[in-house]
């Protein structure tokens, strides 16, 4: 049989995604990182690669090398026939005996538009468990996406009960004040696009701070952005309350990312 070119493509350790070999990612215990892939290249490879190795120290007591992982992105890419690719990257047990090796999945599909914008947030009080890992089970967060989307907002904004911001349920988010950046202090994830934007802002000497950031305390701030892998996106509001687009740091910022480079597989 012809295989879709349209449609996903799963690979385990190297191989086709089988039955038994799918099974044990349903039982919800593993971590995964999700990339863009253009011509074979993707940005901020070697922070994927760590993610995913320490994630993997972290729940599993194992090392997961860097280059394996990239072999494997090949492969399912050739697999799949594509070098413009949304891919995932998943680790979880490979059965369920106690010390059971990982696995490693691979899914590829097709290349994700690139974020529009500006953005609407409504914000939530949900923070996610164990939140400096990208682990599975989101069902929380895709659960307040659906929800803030129905209402036409384009992201969930996750917060404390103090209101205290943390990240959006699929980006993290970042505030202008003045020529400054300012990163929230919460519990968060540190994504991808977050650390290459945290690398290639101070190359170009912009200046970047984190501290709490409050729901209450954003009318003080002369801009907002969210980011992920499909790219970095001004807000235009948060709730009822509406925010400026017009700072130049907050097209530099823009440009900034999108200069970063597309780092070989």
């Amino acid at each position: 049989m012809t295989r879709d070119p349209a449609s996903p493509l799963i690979e385990i350790d190297g191989e086709a995604a089988t039955v038994a070999t799918l099974a044990p990612a349903l039982g919800g215990y593993g971590h995964f990182t999700a990339m863009q892939v253009r011509d074979g290249r993707v940005r901020g490879v070697g922070f994927h690669l760590a993610r995913l190795d320490a994630a993997t120290r972290e729940l599993f007591g194992a090392e997961l090398d860097g280059e394996r992982v990239r072999a494997f992105v090949r492969h399912a890419l050739g697999s799949a026939g594509r070098t413009d690719a949304s891919v995932r990257v998943y680790v979880f047990p490979s059965d369920d005996a106690p010390g059971a090796p990982v696995a490693v999945m691979v899914k590829v599909g097709a290349p994700a538009h690139a974020a529009g914008g500006p953005y609407r947030l409504k914000s939530v009080p949900y923070q996610r468990p164990v939140a400096h890992l990208k682990h599975l089970g989101g069902f929380a967060q895709r659960y307040h996406v659906r929800q803030v989307e129905a209402e036409g907002y384009h992201e969930a904004l996750l917060t404390g009960p103090d209101g205290t911001i943390a990240e959006g349920a699929v980006t993290n988010v970042g505030f202008i004040e003045g020529d400054t950046v300012v990163w929230p202090e919460a519990p968060l994830l540190r994504g991808v696009t977050l650390q290459v934007l945290e690398r290639r802002l101070g190359e170009a000497g912009i200046a970047q701070t984190s501290r709490p950031v409050r729901l209450a305390d954003i009318p003080g701030y002369q801009g907002v952005f969210v980011g992920n892998s499909r790219g970095v996106v001004p807000v235009e509001s948060v709730d009822a309350t509406s925010v400026p687009t017009g700072a130049e740091l907050l097209k530099r910022i823009g440009e900034v990312y999108e200069s970063a480079p597309w780092d070989a597989l």
